[in-house]
Parts: C-alpha cells; sequence; structure tokens
C-alpha cells in the first residue's frame, strides 16, 4: 500500500484556537508539510485545487513546482484538477512544464471539482460540467500523447493540428479520476483505464463502496485487465497515540469544534458525536493496532492500494500532529506496506511493482 499526505490549502480560523494565520503564514505552512512528508516517508503529497473561499488552492502547478524544488522522492499529486473550469491546452501547458521541473514525479488526480462559486466565476453551469470535464480531459490526454492534435472541441476554440510545449517528461502521465459518488467520473476513468480515487471523506462507507463497484463492473465492460485495476481512498481524519483514549481525548476538541462551524453554517451535519465519527467515517483516530484494522476493514470493501490522509493539522496543534504522523509512519504504515499489495503499475521512475 502506497501512502499520500493532502491538502487542499483552507483557510480559515483555527477550529479550536479561533487563530486565522496570515496568507504567508499558510502557503509556509504548506512547504513545511510537504517537506515533513517527504522526510518521515510518505509516498506522495497533493495539493488540492479551488476557485472560491475558504480556500487558497486556486493554482496548484505553482505551489507543487515550489514544493518540486524543496524535495527530492515524493510524488506530487493534485488533488483534483478541476478539468472542468479549465482550458486543456493550458492545463497541459503548466503541468508538462511541472514534469519537467519535478523529472517526472507528477500524477494528476482530475474531477469537475464543488461549490457552485468556483462554477459562477468559469461561467460553468450544473448541466454542462461533466461533458467539458470529459472534453477537457480527453484534449489533454490527446495532447499529452500526440505531437499535432486536432479536435473539434465545443467548450473552447477548435484545433487544428495544433502544437503544444513543453513536450512532457513522462510518457503517458498517469492520471487519477476523483470521485465522491458521481457515476460520470467513474464511466470517464474506466472508459480510458484509468485509476480511480475515492474521496471517502463526507459519509460512511456505503456510498463509497457501491462507486467502486461499479467501477469495477464498467471497467470489465471495457474489456481492460483485471489485474491492472487501481482505487485509492482518502481519509476524514486523522490522529494516532499511544492509546485509543488518549487519541480520543486529544482529538475531541478538534471534533467538537468543526461540528459547531458546521452547525453554525447551516453545513450538513453527518455524524453528531465523536464515538459515531469514529467509527463510522473513515477517519483514523485511535492506536496503531486500531488504525491497522479500521484500514483493513476499508480495503474489504474497496480493494484499494492507496490511501491520503491529511498533510494539515487541522485544529491539532503542531506537535502532536508531527507525532501522530510520525506514528502512523513508523508502526501503521509498515505493517499496511506488508500486508496490502501496492498499485500494479511502478510507482516511480525505474521502480518496479511490488505485491505483498
Amino acid at each position: 500500500m502506497r501512502f499520500l499526505a493532502i491538502t487542499l490549502v483552507v483557510h480559515r480560523p483555527d477550529p479550536v484556537t479561533g487563530v486565522l494565520k496570515s496568507t504567508q503564514d499558510r502557503f509556509r505552512e504548506v512547504l513545511d508539510n510537504a517537506l515533513l512528508a517527504e522526510e518521515l516517508g510518505f509516498d506522495g503529497f497533493g495539493v488540492g485545487e479551488r476557485h472560491e473561499r475558504p480556500f487558497l488552492s486556486s493554482s496548484p502547478p505553482v505551489v507543487l513546482s515550489h514544493i518540486a524544488a524543496l524535495t527530492g522522492r515524493i510524488r506530487l499529486f493534485t488533488a483534483v484538477t478541476t478539468l472542468s473550469l479549465l482550458d486543456p491546452v493550458r492545463a497541459f501547458e503548466d503541468y508538462a512544464t511541472l514534469d519537467h521541473l519535478s523529472e517526472g514525479r507528477l500524477e494528476l488526480i482530475i474531477g469537475k471539482g464543488n461549490g457552485s462559486a468556483q462554477r459562477d466565476l468559469f461561467q460553468v453551469t450544473p448541466e454542462d460540467q461533466w461533458e467539458r470535464n470529459a472534453e477537457s480531459y480527453e484534449v489533454f490526454r490527446r495532447l499529452w500523447r500526440e505531437d499535432r492534435v486536432t479536435a473539434d472541441t465545443r467548450f473552447r476554440p477548435p484545433l487544428k493540428d495544433a502544437e503544444t510545449w513543453p513536450r512532457p517528461y513522462q510518457q503517458p502521465l498517469r492520471v487519477w479520476h476523483g470521485s465522491a459518488t458521481s457515476r460520470e467520473s467513474v464511466d470517464l476513468a474506466a472508459r480510458y483505464g484509468d485509476p480511480l480515487f475515492s474521496a471517502n471523506v463526507t459519509h460512511p462507507i456505503g456510498p463509497y463502496a457501491e462507486l467502486i463497484a461499479y467501477y469495477r463492473e464498467r471497467w470489465a465492460h471495457h474489456g481492460h485487465d483485471p489485474a491492472a485495476l487501481a482505487v485509492g481512498a482518502g481519509t476524514a481524519g486523522l490522529y494516532v497515540a499511544r492509546t485509543s483514549q488518549e487519541a480520543v481525548r486529544t482529538y475531541r476538541p478538534v471534533f467538537e469544534s468543526n461540528l459547531a462551524f458546521q452547525r453554525q453554517h447551516g453545513l450538513p451535519v453527518v455524524f453528531e458525536t465523536l464515538e459515531d465519527f469514529v467509527e463510522r467515517s473513515s477517519a483514523l483516530i485511535g492506536s496503531p493496532q486500531q488504525v491497522v484494522e479500521k484500514v483493513h476493514r476499508y480495503h474489504e470493501r474497496f480493494g484499494h492500494s492507496v490511501l491520503h490522509l491529511p498533510a494539515d493539522a487541522g485544529g491539532l496543534d503542531d506537535r502532536a500532529h508531527r507525532d501522530s504522523l510520525t506514528l502512523f509512519q513508523s508502526e501503521v504504515a509498515p505493517v499496511l506496506r506488508k500486508e496490502i499489495p501496492d498499485p500494479s503499475f511502478a510507482w516511480g521512475a525505474g521502480e518496479e511493482p511490488a505485491h505483498a
């Protein structure tokens, strides 16, 4: 199994202290967390893309380029690249450049994105967002593979024998399709034989397991090799401590502050208590053994080989956050790496795929 640390670069007051960091300090925190992820042995670091409050992640290629310059091993992910909002030609230019600057450490997770404010900003409607996402991906995919592209596009000016530069470092680029509960993303991933990344954050396991089962059905329908299928899954929260009592005690103020925020802003509340959150959400809060057992429980339903964890403290103090990640990497990750297979493909340049 492989592990990513992911940030959406949320910029709002700390849920426990109420302190709002400056924009500069928040970006510095993202860079520090990327360095920590590489230091601790994470396999990848991901930066989201959002174009509305309270996020600062409107330009993941820029952030990831800076991280590429500071790191040397860790793979760099987007989470997700909102292709429904972007010109695929401009997205190709940005990411082909980043692919070179990172020496081939780039991977994309694409998706239509969420939020009405960013749809309005880019003049995308709920009715056309899926078609835009599919068209943009199809054009982007061809641009990555072909020196000249002709495409009769609907949502940008048509391309006629178009050349794009620089030509990418990796050929081809691995693209994951991110999805919460949308079958459209799953259909697109299965059609092209691409891996799927389930959000697996907001709800209990049921709808995510159903979507992954549908992905497997569509994968088989398109005639792809079952052994080549790969699934990733997210995590709603993380705090690993020596005992479950310590983990719950430390995480309780974080949960209660987030619950109050949801109620204050009229957001849907799925888990009313911390105990329910620990039991029925994908959050990994407990002792190392409890976390291992919970990941296995999800793996039985998902068959996933990649797991993403929160890169940000999210209300924990910096020491507690670092201690949790360190304990995860020292006592949880080695067990899961041994017991759950990696994806079928090689993870990095020159690396052979590994299996349990």
